[in-house]
């Protein structure tokens, strides 16, 4: 009887203990599949190694993006050039009328920057706007280093930058490279002298049609910049500085002659042939890099103490 007793009391005692700790272990099972699910995303977060591209391009309209074309005031978007449709930033010429009037165009995106991978997916489509020059035909292109949209004339055709030139085929079986590098109202440094042409041919391939081409540009300060096209390097060049001709209409002030160009604007032109892009999308390359800092990359390669946190 007694013995039977302690068995009554024994299994009460045990079934109020699991009782009161079920909701316990259920609360730490919730933690540790929360702490199991959280935890490889805050490390993804402050992954030194991870890429974090910013899209200047958002897909959806020209937000951060500040239209100049020649003969306009800065701002002004002249028979709609620049338009967003479907998810592409299309350039197109439908309300020029029958003479283009070199009324060459460039949208520019509202922050300059120094160091940094820039990817853009570009296509030529479609016919030449009327009355356009003939070496514009399927030519367009991106600025680098590029002045301040702000500080260009209504009268200037091209900004003082280093052109990232797009051409494309004519399907005629003429080689026509793309990724060249032009300079309007500048020069460079290419294979060891300063060169004073206005465009160098990259060793790219001919892209006839409307196929997309992926153009990317490593811009690295006033140093080195390279061409990339679909994933192969075309051209290199370094020392970027103002100078020479191909640029009208400017202010003399704005063309300091022999200035280093360490930083500016990036432009994507309209000049005169129907362009689309698809992606525009930019990796900075100057950052922290204070090893113990929470946005600290490894692929920055010019330091930014400032906007270490």
């Amino acid at each position: 009887m007694r013995h039977k007793l302690i068995s009554r009391r024994g299994p009460s005692k045990i079934r109020g203990y699991m009782i009161k700790t079920k909701p316990l272990i259920g609360l730490l099972l919730i933690l540790m599949v929360a702490l199991l699910v959280v935890a490889p995303i805050v490390r993804g977060q402050n992954d030194p190694s991870r890429e974090e591209w910013i899209a200047l391009f958002n897909g959806r309209d020209l937000q951060n993006w500040v239209v100049k074309i020649r003969q306009h005031e800065v701002g002004v978007n002249f028979g709609d050039t620049f338009k967003v449709e479907g998810g592409v930033l299309k350039v197109g010429y439908g309300q020029y009328g029958a003479a283009f009037n070199e009324r060459f165009g460039h949208i520019f995106y509202n922050q300059p920057f120094s160091y940094y991978r820039l990817r853009v997916e570009y296509r030529f489509i479609g016919e030449q706007a009327p009355g356009a020059p003939e070496w514009a035909v399927r030519n367009s292109g991106v600025m680098l280093h590029s002045q301040d949209p702000a500080t260009m004339t209504a009268a200037q055709d091209f900004p003082i930058s280093i052109e990232f030139q797009f051409l494309g085929g004519l399907s005629n079986g003429t080689a026509r490279t793309t990724g060249n590098m032009c300079s309007p109202g500048t020069h460079i440094v290419y294979e060891g002298k300063l060169e004073t042409r206005h465009c160098i041919n990259s060793t790219s391939e001919t892209f006839n049609g409307d196929q997309w081409v992926t153009a990317e540009a490593i811009v690295l300060g006033g140093t080195k910049v390279t061409h990339v096209i679909n994933g192969k390097n075309v051209i290199e060049y370094s020392d970027p500085q103002v100078g020479g001709g191909a640029v009208s209409g400017h202010n003399p002030a704005a063309k300091q002659d022999g200035k280093h160009l360490t930083e500016g604007y990036i432009a994507l032109q309209s000049e005169s042939h129907p362009i689309e892009f698809s992606r525009v999308e930019l990796l900075n390359l100057k950052g922290c890099m204070d090893s113990k800092a929470a946005n600290y990359k490894r692929y920055y390669v010019e330091s930014d103490p400032a906007s270490c946190r």
